[in-house]
């Protein structure tokens, strides 16, 4: 097969990969009421369905971005692809609500290590001309996932029974797994002398998952409890012990020295920033819509696809635009963008039309599909090639912890307004979120006026 054909293949094979992943990712919400009754569980546990998965994800993406640079990211990113199938498969079984949340945990491995390979695989097999196109597609087949998850989750849990979310991964899983053993070249390891920084690893996954855990379930049991509290100084302690064995190591897993390129330190920051915003979307609307508008699920469902079918077409074209004109303009304008439509929504009120939200969500959508590839591709790109596998780790987790904070943010603040007025709150503390998370979008902004163009750096060799 000719070199230039085979590069899209391997696109085909990582969107497959990436459209499973995200379309896990949001389906499995859409069903944890039926999962509760099937259980006859309480709320409490069967949402550990979702934060087990969401904490062992974000712990270990840079772990497994750091094992592909030292044995092959094809070779990690095939392993994860065997795990996640096979453990969704298990999950479909489970009989009890323990064995759920176990399989899920081992599913979190899986995922951790396709998401924290899968761009690295992407730009060593696109020369730099290139790369922003690569990844913005590949952006194309998350948000397609994120889009098709919820109404699809309905329809199968519907036709069949939850179960039917799990299974489908199979095989949507096997195809992608089989384009991936084929099509992907096996990549030679930047060092195999280099040692695995267990330490490292340990502690970063100890401290993340603990400030996680921390801010995800800060709202519900209160930011002054022992227990919140008791976690965000065990993430302080261990992080600091992480920044500590890093400095000294001599194969770290975390190379603090990619943080000395403006270019990746800037990128990194803002993606943070990006992705606040993006999940506070996500968490706020729902509430609005359907608690605050009475909307039906379904309705409020088709409503909020505005945001992810903007993303979807304007990403690929976001990143084609930014490997001519440089990454800086197009992520500066898609934070802009971004900030115009958390403001448009944060006017919506009790009698708001809902053209209005489909406006504000339609703008948050093309400016969140205007800045995520150019900021992708500038990321990788201030990468050395024997680095690929840590900055899509970095990448993977700036996206995890904004998620977190995002949602964290979100529920304190709806939390308290709907404390304050139970009748007027959920209104005033949407309102107020989107108006901070619009500040929020300007300030990552202005971060990204300082990035240098993808255009002047020095791109790793493919």
């Amino acid at each position: 097969m000719k070199s230039i054909d085979r590069k899209w293949w391997v696109l085909i094979a990582i969107g497959t990969g990436t459209f499973m992943s995200a379309l896990d990712a949001s389906v499995v919400n859409t069903v944890l009421p039926l999962i509760r009754d099937a259980f006859k569980s309480n709320v409490a546990n069967i949402e550990w369905v979702v934060t087990i998965y969401l904490l062992l994800v974000s712990g270990l993406l840079l772990t497994f971005g750091r094992l592909g640079d030292l044995r092959g990211h094809k070779s990690v990113y095939i392993w994860g692809f065997a795990i996640f199938v096979l453990s969704s498969a298990l999950c479909g079984l489970a009989s009890s609500a323990l064995l759920l949340v176990s399989f899920r945990a081992i599913q979190a491995f899986g995922a951790a290590m396709l998401s924290s390979n899968s761009p690295a695989i992407l730009t060593g097999n696109f020369p730099d001309s290139q790369r922003g196109q690569a990844l913005g597609l590949s952006a194309t087949m998350t948000y397609l996932g994120l889009t098709a998850g919820p109404s699809l989750g309905g329809w199968l849990a519907q036709q069949f029974s939850w179960r039917a979310v799990f299974y489908i991964n199979v095989p949507v899983g096997v195809l992608a797994l089989g384009l991936s053993l084929y099509f992907i070249p096996r990549d030679k390891p930047a060092d195999k002398s280099k040692k695995f920084d267990l330490a490292g690893a340990a502690t970063f996954m100890t401290g993340l998952t603990a400030l996680l855990l921390g801010l995800n379930k800060g709202h519900d049991w209160g930011w002054n409890s022992p227990l919140v509290l008791g976690l965000l100084l065990v993430a302080a302690l261990m992080l600091w012990l992480f920044l500590r064995i890093e400095r000294s190591s001599d194969s770290p897993m975390l190379d603090l020295s990619l943080f000395r390129s403006q270019t990746f330190s800037v990128t990194t920051a803002s993606a943070v920033l990006n992705y606040i915003c993006v999940y506070t979307i996500l968490f706020l609307m729902p509430f609005y819509l359907i608690q605050g508008r009475s909307l039906s699920p379904a309705t409020a469902g088709l409503l909020l696809t505005v945001q992810p079918i903007v993303m979807a077409i304007i990403a690929p074209v976001s990143g084609t635009l930014s490997d001519r004109i440089g990454t800086r303009i197009p992520t500066v304008l898609g934070m802009g963008l971004l900030g115009l439509g958390m403001f448009v929504l944060s006017r919506l009120g009790s009698h708001s039309p809902y053209m209005l939200a489909a406006v504000g969500l339609g703008i948050t959508g093309l400016g969140t599909g205007t800045y995520i590839s150019p900021n992708n591709s500038a990321l990788m790109g201030a990468a050395p090639r024997h680095r690929q596998g840590i900055a899509s780790g970095i990448l993977a987790s700036a996206r995890s912890v904004g998620m977190v904070l995002g949602v964290g943010l979100a529920g304190a603040i709806l939390t308290t307004k709907l404390a304050g007025n139970p009748v007027t709150g959920l209104f005033s503390g949407t309102s107020l979120g989107f108006q901070i998370t619009a500040l929020i979008a300007l300030v990552a902004g202005l971060i990204s006026l300082f990035q240098k163009d993808l255009q002047k750096i020095k791109s790793p060799s493919i």
